[in-house]
């Protein structure tokens, strides 16, 4: 799995806020970029906690998979 999808992932699981939720639907699609996260006051440390984790933990690859089939859209 890429870094962007993972970091996503982990935004995801790491909050039970429906906004972090909701942008990291969003930097998984695309919509927003890390950089634009980092930027932001109220998503900032939820960002620096995922890359973190990312760099210290091996994470299950089958639940990154299982989370990006259910939250991507794609267009057709």
């Amino acid at each position: 799995m890429d870094k962007i999808t993972c970091i996503a992932y982990l935004l995801y699981k790491s909050s039970k806020n429906p906004d972090i939720q909701e942008k990291a639907i969003q930097l998984l699609n695309g919509d927003v970029s890390i950089r634009d996260l980092k930027r932001n006051d109220s998503t900032q440390a939820f960002v620096v906690i995922a890359e973190s984790l990312l760099k210290k933990d091996n994470i299950n690859k089958n639940d990154v998979q299982l989370f990006a089939e259910e939250f991507m859209t794609v267009e057709v």
